[in-house]
């Protein structure tokens, strides 16, 4: 049988996750930051940068140490066994799978005051010819990544050149066209919300949520060449790429707005029905630059669709290894690729996309991805003790305190995304639940459910603390902002605690590991 290809070097992965990351947000991301923290906006960029690189290097040591396809479904089997991979797995999986669908009718919307025809002129929905053009591009994301992943990495660098030139010709024409300094201390001072603005805008503003796309560089580390080297390299110089680019653009938006605008306030700076870059490419005078900008608008979409169907064969991959998904889907083609896997995510995309209403799968989607997050910072205190003598490319000093403090980020990040994403993520576990025991069904002595015991606190105290907590539609906000982001920290180190005395036994973690051929005691350590 054929075997996953290893070509993918460091510009490659760096630009998967690069692509990954610098999505649509960034044409919505600097309004929704200042709206909430006003100049101080600046600030909440580097929080959500600092944030998401604590917990990408607890990543980063796993993953160059393991470097498996689908590696947040397939890690948690060597720390915790098969009932905490498949939850962890199973969430990404499903993310994952609503991805697709909604980055296209994202492009469609953009690209609809030139093809109307794609959308009811009453409600908004596709139309049958949009639909008809919605699955057009999500089989184009399947056919490019069925060439092969060499042919994908080239295909996804173009996009990432594009999508990262945009944003800094954008920032450097805003900069140069029109700078009011004056904007940064006035009205009502850099910081006119004080922290608490600040921090809404790394949660509610989209900040923190700007950058989870480094995700992809896990989930494709069965075909990196040089692992233990690209992939902490690619998700250190991603994370301070994107972080580079969306300061920049912060400051350049906050710098060429008209004074005039700032009349009301900060939170009730609006463009009208125009988009917010477009709106300060228009006031400044750039107009040229609105076909670049619509081309972006595009690109963006487009790529990200292309990276998550990717990953997501990926995901598949490693849940059908774990024992969740038929074996079939660990079969690949002469490209060395999981082909049987993207036709099946291929299937569910279709599902979403003509079943589930498009603010639903946007929700779970979010609440999905950001929940398989939690498991590397506690997995790389377990392997610490699992492998303790493996020598490591990369070693996450004061593991411990690092590992708490990015689960801690972890659990934030779920309950910022709301009470409204939480219970359907809680609907969600509880089906793979169900398929799990159906799957295991007569075999019940195989799942690991000692290791798994902590789950159940953690669902249900993230889910009661976003019920009581101040985000998201139906959420009590019987919390006040500031303790809840307290009892989170406090329930996190609580739980991370317990998650790490629940690891696998020695035995048990021989077992598993045995099925990987990955090890390589041969290369050196470096560090942070």
């Amino acid at each position: 049988m054929a075997k996953l290809k290893r070509d993918i070097g460091l510009v490659g992965l760096t630009f998967i996750s690069v692509g990954g990351i610098i999505g649509s947000g960034w044409l919505f991301g600097p309004l929704l930051a200042v709206q909430h923290a006003g100049p101080a906006a600046i600030l909440s960029w580097i929080i959500g940068a600092v944030a998401m690189f604590i917990l990408a290097i607890t990543f980063a040591e796993i993953s160059a140490m393991l470097p498996i396809p689908g590696g947040i479904a397939r890690v948690p089997q060597f720390s915790h066994g098969n009932i905490v991979s498949m939850a962890m797995g199973w969430t990404a999986w499903i993310g994952y799978n609503t991805t697709a669908p909604i980055e296209v009718e994202a492009m469609l919307k953009y690209l609809a005051p030139y093809a109307p025809w794609l959308h009811a002129a009453d409600s908004g929905d596709l139309t049958g010819a949009g639909i008809a053009v919605a699955l057009f591009f999500m089989l184009f994301f399947v056919a490019i990544n069925a060439l092969g992943v060499k042919f994908f990495a080239h295909v996804n660098a173009v996009l990432t050149w594009a999508k990262v030139a945009i944003p800094i010709l954008l920032s450097a024409l805003l900069i140069a066209n029109r700078f009011n300094v004056e904007n940064f201390t006035t009205p009502g001072g850099f910081a006119p919300y004080g922290v608490k603005g600040i921090m809404a805008a790394v949660s509610t503003g989209g900040v923190i949520f700007s950058f989870i796309g480094f995700r992809h560089v896990v989930d494709m580390a069965g075909e990196v060449k040089n692992p233990k080297f690209a992939i902490p390299a690619a998700l250190i110089l991603s994370i301070i790429l994107c972080a580079a680019i969306y300061l920049g653009l912060q400051i350049a938006f906050i710098g060429a707005l008209d004074p005039s605008m700032l009349s009301n306030g900060w939170a009730k700076l609006d463009f009208g029905a125009q988009g917010p870059l477009d709106g300060i490419i228009m006031s400044v005078g750039i107009l040229w630059f609105l076909s670049l900008l619509n081309i972006g608008s595009v690109i963006g979409p487009f790529g990200n669709g292309l990276v998550a169907t990717g990953s997501n064969a990926r995901i598949a991959l490693a849940l059908s290894q774990n024992g969740f998904l038929p074996k079939r889907l660990q079969m690949l083609s002469s490209f060395g690729v999981p082909l049987w896997a993207l036709a099946l995510n291929f299937l569910i995309g279709i599902l979403f996309l003509l079943t589930v209403p498009f603010t639903t799968v946007i929700a779970l989607n979010g609440a999905a991805i950001v929940l398989s997050f939690a498991v590397g910072p506690i997995a790389v205190v377990c392997l610490r003790d699992l492998l303790p003598d493996h020598p490591r490319s990369v070693r996450v000093p004061a593991v411990k305190l690092v590992g708490m403090a990015a689960f801690a980020i972890a659990t934030l990040i779920v309950y910022w995304s709301g009470w409204d994403t939480v219970w359907r993520l809680g609907i969600a576990l509880i089906i793979g639940m169900v398929l799990l025991l159906i799957r295991f069904h007569g075999r019940l002595d195989e799942m690991d459910v000692t290791e798994a015991l902590w789950l159940v606190p953690y669902f249900a105290g993230i889910g009661l603390i976003s019920y009581l907590g101040q985000f998201g539609e139906g959420s009590l906000q019987q919390i006040p902002f500031g303790w809840d982001i307290v009892l989170c920290v406090m329930f996190s180190i609580v739980i991370f605690t317990l998650a790490v005395r629940s690891a696998l036994s020695a035995r048990k973690f021989q077992r598993y590991i045995a099925e990987e051929e990955v090890l390589d005691p041969t290369k050196p350590v470096i560090g942070f």
